[in-house]
């Protein structure tokens, strides 16, 4: 099953390292991995996607939130957090393709941030499947290279912290 974990932290030295083995030691595989400063300083938040077994993560999330860093831990089911990522990748274009690229960028609401005589630099944010269906229509053209931030996801309604 898939779940996406959320830690907020103390920005400190280690603290990632120890989540990361965390997770590792209880057998779970880290699909995405996003970490970043919150708009508190000395703080940081972590987001996790991985699959595995509700029990088993109910224990790792219980040892997390007992680390000392760890200032909350959250745990989103299905509709209940916004979630998003970022991808950055460079299609081949040339003056004939370069038109229907576009069209498509236009459509999922892409952006083109670099242009080259023989490729272009986009940036398309959303959810999982926005973006496999913009990658699925782009392959066709020749992806040379893609990044991606992995999710960052964050609770609907009102702040719990």
């Amino acid at each position: 099953m898939r779940h996406i974990i959320s830690v907020l932290v103390e920005n400190k030295f280690g603290v990632l390292a120890r989540i990361a083995g965390l997770f590792s030691g209880r057998g779970f595989n880290i699909d995405t991995l996003n970490v970043a400063p919150t708009h508190i300083d000395g703080r940081s938040r972590i987001t996790a996607t991985l699959n595995g077994d509700e029990k088993a993560l109910d224990q790792c999330i219980k040892q997390l939130d007992k680390l000392v860093d760890v200032i909350a831990v959250e745990n989103y089911h299905g509709e209940e957090a916004v979630g998003r990522e970022l991808v950055l990748l460079k299609v081949e274009a040339d003056s004939k393709t370069r038109p229907e690229i576009t069209q498509i960028c236009d459509v999922f609401r892409g952006k083109i941030i670099d242009v080259s005589p023989n490729n272009l630099i986009i940036e398309v944010t959303g959810n999982k499947n926005k973006i496999k269906a913009f990658l699925d229509l782009l392959e066709s053209f020749g992806v040379s290279e893609l990044a991606r931030t992995g999710v960052v996801s964050l609770r609907r309604g009102a702040s719990e912290n």
